[in-house]
C-alpha cells in the first residue's frame, strides 16, 4: 500500500538508507532502557531500531501509516495519537530515549514536551530544520543562540552530529536538515526558582537587541547594577542566567517584592 506524505502533517518521508542507520546508530541505548519513535511514517528508521532494541514503542499519527505499520511491522508496539497531546508520564519510563525525523513545524514542542520529562527522558536524537539544530547545540556568543538553547542546555549536553541533504527525502523539503543528540547531564535542580528562570530567558530574548538593564527592566531596576547589566542576552552562558536568576531573587526576598 502507498503512505501519501501529507503537509499539514509536515512529512517529508526519508528514504536514504545510509542516513536512517546513522540516526539509529547514534542512539544511546541504556540497560533495559524504553526507545520511543516519533512519526515513524513509513519505517525506514523502524526497521533499523526494531531488531536490536528489547523495549520499543513507535507514535504515530496518521493512519496511512498506521496501516502501513501494521502490515510490515507485526512486532512493533505501536501508539495511535498525537506526541504532543498524549500523556508521556502513562507511555516512558526511567532511562527512555526519544528518536525521530521530527516535522519541522512542531520540532520545538516537541523539545519543550522533552524538557517537561526530563527526569525521565536520558537522551534524544533528532533529525529537524538545519537550522534550529544549529540553534539549539550552539553557544553562547552567537546570534542563533536563543531562548531553546538555553533551555536545553539547562539540562542536557547537545551534540550537532551532521547535516542531511534535501533530496533523501520524499518530498524533498526546501532546506537542509540537521541531526542532533541530547544527553541528559547531571544538573537534578535549579538552585533558583525555576518559574523566574524561564521568565527570564524568554523575556530577554524577546528582546535580544536590548542591553539585559533594558530587556528586563522590570526586574533590574530593583538590583545594584549588575555584571550583567550592558550585555546581551546571547553573550549569557547557562551559568549566567542562573547567577543573574539568584540575584534577582535575594533582592526581591530582602524587599519582600513579588516576582
Amino acid at each position: 500500500m502507498e503512505v501519501r506524505p501529507k503537509k499539514h502533517l509536515g512529512q517529508h518521508f526519508l528514504h536514504d538508507e545510509p542516513t536512517a542507520q546513522r540516526i539509529a546508530e547514534a542512539i544511546m541505548l541504556e540497560p533495559s532502557g524504553l526507545v520511543i519513535e516519533i512519526g515513524p511514517g513509513t519505517g525506514v528508521l523502524t526497521k533499523y531500531l526494531l531488531p536490536k532494541i528489547e523495549s520499543f514503542k513507535a507514535i504515530e499519527i496518521d493512519n496511512e501509516s498506521i496501516a502501513y505499520l501494521k502490515i510490515h511491522f507485526k512486532n512493533l508496539e505501536l501508539i495511535e495519537g498525537d506526541f504532543l497531546k498524549l500523556n508521556l508520564s502513562d507511555i516512558i519510563q526511567d532511562r527512555t530515549a526519544i528518536v525521530g525525523n521530527f516535522p519541522y513545524n512542531i520540532s520545538s514542542q516537541i523539545f519543550f514536551k522533552v524538557l517537561e520529562h526530563r527526569n525521565q527522558v536520558h537522551s534524544v536524537v533528532g533529525m529537524i530544520q538545519k537550522e534550529v539544530a544549529e540553534r539549539i547545540a550552539e553557544g553562547p556568543g552567537t546570534k542563533v543562540y536563543g531562548i531553546l538553547s538555553v533551555l536545553l542546555q539547562t539540562y542536557y549536553d547537545i551534540e550537532y552530529l551532521f547535516t542531511v541533504h534535501e533530496n533523501v527525502f520524499t518530498p524533498p523539503p526546501k532546506v537542509k536538515s540537521g541531526v542532533i543528540r541530547l544527553t541528559r547531564n547531571q544538573r537534578s535542580h535549579l538552585p533558583c526558582n525555576e518559574g523566574l528562570f524561564i521568565r527570564i530567558v524568554k523575556e530577554s530574548f524577546n528582546q535580544r537587541r536590548k542591553m539585559i538593564r533594558a530587556s528586563l527592566r522590570k526586574y533590574m531596576q530593583h538590583l545594584p547594577e549588575s555584571r550583567f547589566s550592558t550585555e546581551r542576552p546571547e553573550q549569557l552562558s547557562v551559568e549566567d542566567f542562573i547567577e543573574l536568576c539568584l540575584d534577582i531573587e535575594q533582592i526581591y526576598n530582602q524587599k519582600e517584592i513579588s516576582y
